[in-house]
């Protein structure tokens, strides 16, 4: 089965010629390799290869977007801080904190010519990185939560960037996709066995472009199974390890070192 994307990149406003597809959308950034959801692992997954990043939105008290996968700060920081209990000043004032405003990941991905697939987590989020992205008219991006109402919201309210659902393991990809209305479904199966790539059968694909949407699969780290997963016709694959899925990238970086 193969996938002709032009369609949606000419909707969308993505740019054409980008790397490749299935696109590389780096975790949280390079979190296999750098602090997840910090400019150091955004910028090292560029430097990997990757064509787009996946990041998590958090809102503190004063209504400022900031990327966090978690409102609590103790997993990453060790810090017993709530960053909705925060305003933004007094996120960034905190000591070993260093959790991004959205604003500053979008101009460093205008920088360096990176998409943002943005996981909205904290509610109100995502009209709010609608409105960023469409001031600074930066249309390659992608705009997802797990949370189908955070997804349904911008759909109703006129969003034009593509929208994302996440799906986690037994749950109807197609039902959810319809009632967030969304145009892309992110299949979240990396702990659905050891060949979670028997579960995207042609008929599940075949039904989600029938309906005129594509798919995004999990962050995947496993060789064996990011070798088939890669070889389907999927917009694109997260990943913790960019260079697993563009290893090219870093070899020229390391021949340039030597040289």
């Amino acid at each position: 089965m193969t996938r002709d994307f032009s369609a949606f990149f000419t909707r969308y406003g993505w740019p054409s010629g980008k790397g490749r597809l299935p696109f590389c959308i780096g975790h949280r950034g390079a979190s296999g390799h750098e602090r997840e959801n910090t400019i150091a692992a955004f910028r090292r997954a560029s430097e990997l290869g990757a064509e787009m990043w996946e990041l998590d939105t958090q809102l503190t008290r004063d209504g400022v977007v900031v990327v966090s996968h978690d409102d609590h700060l103790e997993r990453v920081f060790g810090i017993d801080r709530r960053i909705s209990e925060m305003t933004a000043a007094e996120l960034a004032a905190l000591n070993g904190v260093d959790v991004p405003l959205f604003s500053e990941v979008a101009a460093l991905g205008r920088e360096t010519g990176t998409g943002l697939y943005v996981e909205l987590k904290a509610p109100g989020t995502g009209l709010l990185c609608w409105r960023h992205l469409a001031e600074m008219n930066q249309r390659f991006a992608c705009l997802g939560s797990f949370d189908t109402a955070q997804v349904r919201e911008l759909r109703d309210a006129g969003c034009d960037f593509p929208l994302s659902v996440l799906i986690r393991v037994g749950h109807d990809p197609h039902a959810l996709g319809d009632g967030a209305g969304a145009d892309i479904l992110h299949l979240c199966w990396e702990r659905a066995g050891e060949r979670p790539q028997d579960l995207v059968t042609d008929a599940l694909m075949q039904r989600a472009f029938d309906a005129g949407r594509e798919i995004v699969l999990w962050h995947e780290e496993r060789p064996t199974i990011l070798d088939d997963i890669m070889k389907l016709p999927v917009l694109g694959i997260c990943t913790d390890l960019p260079d697993l899925m563009r290893p090219s990238a870093e070899r020229e970086r390391a021949v340039a070192r030597q040289g």
